[in-house]
């Protein structure tokens, strides 16, 4: 699809996007499990703010050197950077799992 030219296009676009958040939000989160956030030292909205200042860091490095990125994307960069905000809302809201409670399936 090329660019939206009207707020429905511009919801199917976007939208497209929430949906591959998500998918990554949940497939790291099978692989990290709450711990990492969770137990974060400092608590888990300084270990968000740390991930997130180093994303913020890494895009900004890619951006100003004019570098293609060895290891992630921009692209994915950027999708990390979407989900620590979506942690964020969830570990606010107090929403985000205990990890003594979690059950891997």
């Amino acid at each position: 699809m090329s660019r939206p030219t009207t707020i429905s296009e511009f919801y199917e676009m976007s939208e497209k996007y929430y949906g591959q958040l998500h998918r990554t939000l949940v497939k790291k989160q099978t692989d990290y499990g709450p711990g990492n956030i969770a137990n974060a030292p400092g608590g888990a909205l300084n270990g968000l703010r740390v991930r997130i200042y180093d994303k913020v860091s890494r895009i900004n490095n890619l951006i100003d050197s004019g570098k293609e990125p060895e290891n992630e994307s921009l692209h994915d960069s950027f999708l990390d950077l979407a989900n620590y905000a979506i942690i964020a809302l969830m570990v606010l809201n107090d929403e985000w799992p205990n990890p003594r409670k979690w059950e891997h399936e």
